[in-house]
């Protein structure tokens, strides 16, 4: 479609991919984590990444799967640096296992990408009683960043290079709770509705990003935090809805980006010199966007900040 060619100020389009974002850019010397990275955007983001040759360590729930796409990107790429590690983003135990060994490794840290997520899935609770996509694609990652953030400050400052935290959130986040954030009904099954609590996450994950920034520029921290939308794509977040895979095959082309593409906001906001000094903005098709009023409140990133905080204690 002609629309998808459209380019912004940035020189990108929704039809651009993450090895067009990329082009020409060397990540040489730069270590990065990508969550969620043995499938979808995640994996390609490993991938394009690791072409442009930056050390990729790839934070994944299943460590076989996490292996095969290791795998196939070294036969692609013989020279790609890439790791694997176990982390599940919606138990606390795990996070604190996967931050402790990658400081016992003693990798320095330039770029987190929080991408894992899971979408509107049925009710639940994780292992820590704490609703589930509230959880993983949350708190999972503020509780990761909160134990990294140690070590990027480290390398930002013995590399004099800018460290970047980009947060995977989707437009999505405009279809939240009324309020928000639920703060009094995180776990109320009573209340909850599965698009609007993953609309909930999604907000949460630009709000974490902004409070972030704030907290960098106090601290006059060498660290940007951006949140983006990586367009609709055909993935495996369908799964827990009955017309999706339907719905991919009759107009998913005319609509949906191929992972290719939906990887490349992820890629630009992580490497592109264009973003260098930017923080506390939010991205779609590789180009600024703004989100909705909530997540551009404050307010309510502080409050989400203090919530959180008290949930990982």
């Amino acid at each position: 479609m002609w629309l998808l060619r459209r380019k912004g100020p940035s020189g990108f389009s929704s039809s651009s991919t993450a090895e067009e974002v990329t082009d020409g850019i060397d990540g040489t010397g730069l270590t990065a984590i990508v969550t969620g990275a043995s499938s979808g955007i995640g994996s390609e983001t490993a991938r394009v990444l690791a072409l442009r040759g930056v050390h990729v360590v790839m934070g994944v729930r299943n460590l076989e799967a996490g292996r095969n796409v290791k795998e196939t990107i070294v036969n692609e790429n013989p020279s790609a640096k890439i790791d694997t590690m176990e982390l599940d983003l919606s138990s606390m135990a795990s996070v604190r296992k996967f931050a402790s060994d990658y400081q016992s490794s003693g990798f320095p840290l330039n770029i987190l990408i929080n991408n894992a997520g899971i979408m509107a899935t049925p009710f639940g609770l994780s292992k820590d009683n704490i609703e589930q996509q509230f959880a993983t694609n949350h708190v999972g990652h503020f509780l990761l960043t909160d134990l990294l953030l140690e070590n990027m400050k480290k390398t930002a400052v013995e590399s004099e290079k800018e460290g970047r935290i980009v947060n995977v959130s989707s437009e999505a986040h405009r279809y939240t709770y009324p309020e928000g954030i639920q703060f009094d009904g995180i776990n109320d099954e009573s209340r909850y509705n599965k698009m609007q609590a993953y609309g909930q996450s999604k907000l949460s994950n630009i709000l974490h990003a902004n409070e972030l920034t704030r907290h960098f520029k106090e601290e006059g921290v060498n660290i940007t935090a951006n949140s983006l939308h990586p367009g609709i794509i055909t993935t495996n977040l369908f799964r827990h809805f009955n017309y999706g895979n339907g719905l991919a095959n009759t107009v998913g082309k005319l609509i949906f980006k191929n992972v290719q593409q939906g990887a490349a906001t992820t890629c630009y906001v992580a490497l592109h010199p264009q973003v260098k000094g930017v923080s506390g903005e939010y991205f779609m098709n590789s180009n600024l966007h703004k989100p909705t009023q909530h997540g551009q409140d404050v307010d309510l990133a502080k409050k989400l900040w203090d919530f959180t905080t008290n949930l990982i204690k």
